[in-house]
C-alpha cells in the first residue's frame, strides 16, 4: 500500500508539474535586473527558483543544525574534562602532601633518609619503586603514598592530554559552525534579493500557483484512502502533538528551538523531548536513525519527511494533515500532507502502545490559515545563537 502510494505522490508531483508549465508566462524581471532589461519569466520559472533557494537554505539550515548539536555535545565533554583534571590534580597534590609528610616522619625518627628521597626525587617514582632493594626499605604505608603519587601524575596527563584534545575540536566545530552559519545567511539572502525583485501582484500569483499545485498532489493522496483511517497515537505521540499545536503561530526562525520560535526540525525534537522520548535534533538524523514506516500507516505524532535529502520535516496531525514550521516568513500551522515532495515518515515510539481512547487536540483559531510559503513575509535573515 505504502508503494502505491508514494507512486501516487510522484503522480501528483508530476501533475503540479504539468500545473506550473501550463500557467500563463507573466512577466517577471530576473534576479538583479530591472524591469525594463530582464527578460519575462514564467510564474513557473519563478516558482521553481523560489523553492530551490528556499530549499537550499533549509539544506544549509539543517547542516547547521548538525554542527551546532555536536558543538553542544563537545562543550559539554570539554567541560567534563576539565572538572575531572582539576579533581585529579587536587588529588595528586594530596598525595605529594602526604609523601612529604612521611619524608619528614621518617627524618624525624632518625632513619636512613637518603634512599627514600631518591625515591620520592626520581623521574619514574614506580620504577624505583620497583627496584627489590628500596621495596625491602619502606613500610606499606610509603609503598602505597608513592604508587598514588605515580598514578596520580599518570591520571593527570593523560586527562591534561584529553582537555587539550578536546578543546582543539571545539574549536574546529565553532569554526565550522561560523563558516555554516554564513552559508545560511547567503542562502536567506538569496531568497530575499529575489523577493524584492517582485511585484504585490507577482508573489500574490506565486502563491496562487502553488497553493493549486499543493491543492492537486493532496487530492491525489487522499484519493488514494491510505490515510482516511484514524490510527490513535501513544501517550508520548499525543504529548508530543499537543506541544506542536501549542507552538502553532509563533514565527519559523532557522536554527530555532523554541520557546519563542522554532526551525522545522527543532519544532519536532523539542515536541518528542518534551514528550520524555529525545530524537535528534535535524530532520535528516531523525530520518537516517529513526524506524521508518509506511504512509499508511500513519499515527499521529508521526514524523512526516521531505525532499529528497530529507531537509524538512513536520509532526503528522491525522486526516491527510500536518503540523509544521514552513519557512523564513512563514509562521507554525497546520498544512495538508503534499504541502512539500514527500520522501517517507518515521516514529519516535515504535515499542508505544495505542491509545484505547484518544480526542485530537483543539486547534487555535486560524491554524491552518496563512500562506505555507512565507513568500510575502520573508522575514530578514537573524542568526538564533
Amino acid at each position: 500500500m505504502s508503494g502505491r502510494l508514494l507512486r501516487l505522490v510522484c503522480t501528483g508531483a508530476v501533475a503540479v508539474g504539468a500545473l506550473l508549465t501550463s500557467t500563463p508566462a507573466v512577466a517577471v524581471p530576473e534576479p538583479g535586473q530591472g524591469p525594463d532589461t530582464g527578460a519575462p519569466r514564467s510564474v513557473a520559472s519563478m516558482l521553481t527558483d523560489l523553492q530551490r533557494l528556499y530549499r537550499d537554505a533549509e539544506r544549509a539550515t539543517e547542516t547547521y543544525n548538525a554542527t551546532a548539536e555536536k558543538l553542544k555535545k563537545q562543550r559539554a565533554e570539554v567541560d567534563r574534562l576539565d572538572a575531572g583534571l582539576a579533581r585529579a590534580r587536587l588529588s595528586l597534590e594530596d598525595s605529594r602532601v602526604a609523601a612529604g609528610r612521611l619524608a619528614r616522619q621518617q627524618y624525624q625518627s632518625g632513619d636512613e633518609i637518603s634512599t627514600y628521597v631518591r625515591l620520592l626525587l626520581a623521574r619514574d617514582p614506580q620504577h624505583a619503586l620497583d627496584q627489590g632493594h628500596l621495596i625491602g626499605q619502606l613500610s606499606l604505608e610509603r609503598a602505597a603514598t608513592v604508587r598514588r603519587v605515580a598514578g596520580g601524575e599518570r591520571r593527570t596527563d593523560g586527562l591534561a592530554r584529553a582537555a587539550r584534545k578536546a578543546l582543539d575540536g571545539q574549536l574546529s566545530l565553532a569554526a565550522r559552525q561560523k563558516k555554516e552559519r554564513d552559508e545560511v545567511s547567503k542562502r536567506l539572502d538569496d531568497v530575499q534579493r529575489l523577493l524584492a525583485s517582485l511585484t504585490a501582484d507577482q508573489i500574490a500569483e506565486l502563491n496562487k500557483v502553488e497553493r493549486s499545485g499543493t491543492a492537486t498532489a493532496q487530492r491525489k493522496i487522499m484519493a488514494s484512502g491510505a490515510l482516511s483511517s484514524v490510527r490513535p497515537p501513544t501517550r508520548e505521540g499525543e504529548e508530543a502533538l499537543r506541544y506542536a499545536v501549542e507552538q502553532i503561530g509563533k514565527p519559523y526562525e532557522w536554527g530555532a528551538e523554541g520557546p519563542r520560535a522554532y526551525d522545522c526540525s527543532g519544532l519536532t525534537s523539542q515536541a518528542w523531548e518534551r514528550a520524555g522520548r529525545p530524537i535528534p535534533r535535524t530532520s535528516q538524523e531523525q530520518w537516517a536513525e529513526l524506524p521508518r514506516v509506511p504512509l499508511d500507516k500513519l499515527r499521529p505524532g508521526d514524523l512526516v519527511v521531505y525532499f529528497p535529502e530529507a531537509t524538512h520535516v513536520a509532526l503528522y496531525l491525522g486526516d491527510g494533515m500536518v503540523v509544521q514550521a514552513p519557512r523564513p516568513g512563514a509562521k507554525i500551522k497546520v498544512s495538508p500532507i503534499a504541502a512539500n515532495p514527500l520522501l517517507g515518515a518515521v516514529r519516535p515510539d515504535p515499542d508505544g502502545e495505542p491509545l484505547r481512547h484518544y480526542t485530537p487536540p483543539k486547534l487555535p483559531e486560524g491554524a491552518t490559515e496563512g500562506p505555507d510559503d512565507g513568500y510575502a513575509s520573508a522575514a530578514p535573515v537573524t542568526d538564533p545563537r
